[in-house]
């Protein structure tokens, strides 16, 4: 009769025998020494506690990465949050009712740098309605301001909007964000931003600040309603 055949040692069998054989290199700390592994910077062998301080070292660099980028975001939320406080402020600032629309305009322009800032409304008080800003603004926008769920961002396709800027030739990507009042799904009016770089407004970038200055920009607004 044959003797069993005995399956040879795997790499998981002497991975689970130290793992479960915490003392062993305390039984044979000179194995430690003689250990060599491949080191990822460079082809020679190096010795466990090299490689473990290369290991410990890259996880240093990875973590000061990190921080650094945590530093970076923190500072920019600080300097998003000083300009909104600028441009809130002048509005708060502003006494005559129908120069708000201007305001808005000009100091988003000013704080958050974008070339073209126009800002159109409809359904205003008879007190406004000879504004420039209230009038232009044609059934079929007004119809795709109340459409959009969310600002449209992207390319210059020559909108009806576009032509509100100053120079809409010189437009290369454009953001229209949709204003409306508290708890209503009409929109009154629509806030229009230009720039001649292609990539500052595109069709995947994040809205929610845009929606918030759309939001905020209808508060101040809704002032000339009647």
């Amino acid at each position: 009769m044959s003797e069993p055949t005995i399956p040879p040692i795997t790499e998981d069998d002497i991975a689970n025998y130290l793992a479960n054989t915490p003392d062993f290199f305390e039984r044979h700390a000179g194995v430690l020494a003689t250990v060599q592994l491949s080191s990822p910077h460079s082809q020679r062998a190096v010795s466990l506690q090299e490689r473990q301080a290369e290991m410990l070292r890259e996880k240093i660099k990875g973590l000061e990465l990190r921080s650094a980028e945590m530093i970076r975001h923190g500072q920019e939320n600080t300097a998003i949050a000083e300009r909104l406080h600028r441009w809130t402020r002048e509005l708060l600032l502003t006494r005559d009712t129908q120069e708000l629309p201007l305001v808005a305009a000009r100091e988003m322009a000013a704080q958050f740098n974008v070339p073209q800032v126009a800002v159109k409304l409809w359904d205003v008080a008879d007190d406004f309605a000879g504004q420039d800003y209230a009038q232009g603004a044609s059934e079929d926008v007004q119809a795709f301001a109340t459409s959009l769920q969310r600002p449209y961002c992207g390319a210059n396709p020559g909108l009806e909007a576009a032509g509100w800027l100053i120079d809409p030739g010189a437009v290369a990507s454009l953001a229209l964000i949709p204003l409306r009042g508290d708890d209503s799904a009409q929109a009154f009016g629509l806030l229009v931003l230009g720039s001649p770089d292609a990539q500052r407004f595109t069709p995947d970038m994040g809205t929610e600040f845009l929606e918030r200055m759309g939001e905020l920009t209808a508060a101040a607004l809704s002032r000339l309603r009647p």
